[in-house]
């Protein structure tokens, strides 16, 4: 898919055009997303982890060895991101806290590896590839990222969704299950999406990139433009979800895994559809279509999981 969800301007041989959404409607939405989703992932967290002091552990220094290790984790993975410039530091702190929330599966029992960090780690470096793949290019045509890195409320737009599914639910339930193929889908979803993009975008114009058309017509558009999708670009984006869903504890159930991929690929049409349709309208802002794909996404997975 090439979607532009970046910067407030797409080019094109030479001809520019502005986002359908006027910019204070796209800054307030964005603002309100992140407030919200970010006061969730805070309160969710308030809430969980006394519940791990409660265990039969007499003071906050006993916590369990784990969770010790997923702070040190979570605050390296955001000064990480936040060196290597893939983030601005709110957004950085923002993805910290994405990842204590992914690892806080570990009070089910197990180890990192059995929580969606993997797909988490997969995530971060396909999309980090993926964003600096053909930059020049993509800065010619007026498409790229900026220099300094997302903005926490496309970090929250993106992942805010896994995050809040990532550790719900009781040990060994249904519920906590489907919670967790839902995280990988919402988490496959949204590194298909930026992959989608920034190599449909990188490669348009070439040999290997094809036209690009509106997903709901069929009429050749410019890259970047809302909603619409090259062969190219879909295929990279399934591609990436697959190494996402194959990264995650769910590949060692082939039904489960299949249903989230399904789920994410769903997502991923989605997202080319809310392009082509309300968002080039001007009613949605990018955030919120990417907020909304990877919840769409999410909910397949659980129900699909639930039928198998």
């Amino acid at each position: 898919m090439i979607v532009n969800h970046r910067n407030g301007k797409q080019a094109w041989r030479g001809r520019e055009c502005k986002k359908a959404i006027p910019e204070g409607r796209d800054r307030m939405q964005s603002e309100l997303l992140a407030g919200a989703v970010g006061m969730v992932l805070v309160v969710k967290a308030a809430l969980v982890i006394p519940g791990l002091h409660e265990a039969g552990l007499d003071d906050v220094m006993t916590m369990p060895r784990w969770f010790w290790i997923a702070c040190g984790i979570s605050a390296g993975f955001a000064v990480v991101v936040w060196l290597l410039k893939s983030a601005t530091g709110p957004a950085a702190a923002m993805g910290g806290l994405v990842c204590l929330h992914v690892l806080l599966r570990q009070k089910f029992g197990g180890t990192w590896e059995d929580t969606a960090m993997p797909s988490l780690l997969v995530l971060f470096l396909l999309t980090f590839a993926a964003t600096r793949f053909g930059r020049a290019r993509r800065e010619a045509m007026g498409v790229a990222e900026g220099k300094q890195g997302r903005r926490a409320a496309q970090v929250l737009a993106n992942l805010g969704a896994a995050a809040m599914l990532a550790a719900g639910g009781r040990a060994g339930s249904f519920v906590s299950s489907a919670m967790l193929a839902a995280c990988v889908a919402a988490l496959a979803e949204a590194t298909a999406d930026t992959v989608s993009s920034e190599m449909g975008q990188a490669l348009s114009g070439t040999r290997w990139g094809g036209r690009t058309l509106l997903i709901t017509t069929g009429r050749v558009v410019a890259a970047g433009t809302d909603g619409g999708v090259s062969v190219v670009g879909t295929a990279c984006g399934a591609i990436a979800a697959a190494v996402v869903v194959g990264a995650s504890p769910l590949a060692d159930s082939p039904g489960a895994a299949m249903a989230v991929f399904v789920a994410a690929c769903a997502g991923l049409i989605f997202d080319s559809l809310l392009g082509a349709t309300v968002e080039r309208r001007g009613w949605l802002g990018n955030d919120l279509v990417n907020f909304s794909s990877t919840v769409f996404a999410a909910a397949v997975a659980w129900g699909l999981v639930a039928l198998i």
